[in-house]
């Protein structure tokens, strides 16, 4: 977003993207009273976010290169669908400052930040050399050749990209090598770019991170913080907010830091700062992602405030619709990812999805872009979908999204429930133990499943309640009215 785009309207909005966050885009869209348009792979042509749009545009073949990352094709479906502005969601090309340039190049309204921020912020080197020089706090690091200055423990970090690629601890000198030219393998694979730095080993950290929200008028405010610490694999899997470690006035230091941050590079519309908050209370800046993120429900459900219908508003050049003064939290929310993946070794699983039994019910909230019969491939990332549960209490809404797993069912393909139902169970996530080392630390391990509950969790989803190994059972009566034994007096396996 530049001036230029000071009360530029738009009618028409094509998302450049697919899934759970296409389908989520489309609604806000539809809601601002605006149309949208959908782009899709030859292999997503009969996805919900194609049915869900008003328009819809095929880019190309299944692979991701060829279709929701050919720059050209998803401009061109722009152009000739009549679309005046682009929204990239996350992932694929929503960091990718080419794109953004592209886009305006071409005429349309970018709803994003400006690329130069974006540029910026998506080298880890120069994002930690402008936070340095904007007084916001980084972690101890250096080059290759400043790791006696750095100390061990030590991490070995790509500047481009995330995901936990190109990432490698490092204890000692003696594997520093190693792990350097790993890294550098991984990086250049993975981002095209081999650039490598060292930073310290934080032991037991948090990831917390801020949402902020700036317009095109020079307003910057934040959302308050969501702690993100459960993770595989530096990758997130349950999130909340507001965080049990951050108090009234850390919130306040941290999210004016993270103001700081975004004022520094001139940043417009929504973005993340993220931090690691060490066990001593100090924060250090980790990096800032330049679009919403998967995890952006859980401050819309303790703020009220829709951050995709801000979005809009502000690459239209209008201004935020609140102010800092009058931001305020409301309870607690959860989100857990719903993966198709092994909950055990975290590899990507596929298949079609014969049955999805879907939880609902006050304070639930399901983002996806799945439906039953549609076929999990090998072609795009994992996500299925993102369950969110709030509550007027962090306890209340862990009550809440308790209940949402036990009643979450997905047959036909492997997921993550059973991983999500062990960490929101858990003694430690009661108690708000969540480290960035909670799922080393606690790791979840299948139980043997005999195979007559196979069936059992059959019938339980076609009945609508929850497929879980308890649904078994050789009674003839579980005096239970809910469960199906109940429901059929007598039948037993």
């Amino acid at each position: 977003m530049t001036e230029t785009n000071l009360n530029q309207s738009f009618e028409r909005v094509l998302i450049a993207n697919r899934g759970e966050i296409a389908v989520r885009v489309i609604r806000a869209v539809r809601e601002m009273g605006m149309e949208s348009v959908a782009v899709y792979s030859e292999a997503d042509r009969t996805a919900p976010h194609v049915t869900l749009a008003d328009r819809s545009v095929c880019i190309g073949p299944p692979p991701v290169t060829d279709s929701y990352l050919n720059v050209a094709a998803v401009i061109a479906a722009a152009k000739n669908s009549g679309a005046q502005a682009i929204h990239p969601g996350y992932g694929l090309l929503s960091e990718n400052a080419d794109f953004a340039e592209a886009v305006t190049e071409a005429g349309l309204i970018w709803i994003g930040p400006p690329p130069a921020a974006m540029r910026l912020m998506a080298s880890k080197t120069d994002a930690r050399a402008a936070m340095i020089e904007a007084g916001v706090p980084v972690v101890p690091g250096g080059d290759v050749d400043e790791s006696a200055r750095v100390g061990f423990p030590l991490l070995v970090k790509a500047a481009a990209g995330g995901g936990g690629k190109g990432m490698r601890r490092v204890d000692s000198a003696a594997d520093l090598a190693d792990a350097v030219a790993a890294c550098q393998r991984e990086a250049g694979k993975s981002f095209g770019d081999d650039t490598i730095f060292l930073e310290r080993f934080l032991e037991h950290p948090r990831h917390v991170e801020v949402q902020v929200m700036a317009d095109q008028q020079g307003t910057v405010i934040h959302l308050g913080e969501r702690e993100c610490s459960v993770q595989r694999r530096h990758q997130k899997v349950v999130e909340e907010s507001p965080s049990v470690a951050v108090t009234d006035a850390l919130r306040d230091e941290m999210g004016a830091t993270a103001v700081a941050a975004a004022q520094s590079v001139g940043y417009v519309g929504a973005g993340t700062v993220e931090f690691l908050l060490d066990e001593d209370g100090s924060y250090y800046f980790l990096e800032m992602n330049t679009r919403l993120q998967v995890e952006h429900p859980v401050t819309e459900l303790v703020t009220g405030l829709d951050l995709v219908h801000e979005q809009l508003r502000v690459a239209q050049g209008q201004p935020l619709s609140i102010n800092q003064e009058s931001m305020r939290q409301h309870g607690h929310a959860i989100e857990c990812r719903i993966y198709a993946e092994d909950p055990e070794t975290y590899l990507p699983q596929t298949g079609e999805i014969a049955v999805l039994s879907v939880p609902d019910g006050p304070g639930i909230r399901h983002d996806a872009g799945i439906e039953e019969g549609w076929t999990v491939g090998v072609d795009y990332d994992p996500l299925l979908a993102k369950l969110c549960a709030w509550g007027r209490t962090r306890t209340e809404a862990i009550q809440r999204m308790t209940r949402a797993l036990s009643e979450y069912s997905v047959l036909g393909v492997q997921t993550n429930l059973a991983l999500l139902r062990h960490v929101v169970a858990h003694p430690e996530f009661a108690k708000g133990n969540t480290k960035t080392s909670f799922l080393t630390d606690f790791p979840y391990k299948a139980e043997p499943v005999p195979p007559i509950a196979y069936a059992a969790r059959a019938l339980m989803a076609l009945h609508g309640l929850p497929a879980t190994t308890a649904a078994v059972s050789e009674g003839p009566d579980t005096g239970d009215s809910q469960s199906p034994w109940g429901r059929l007096k007598g039948w037993r396996l």
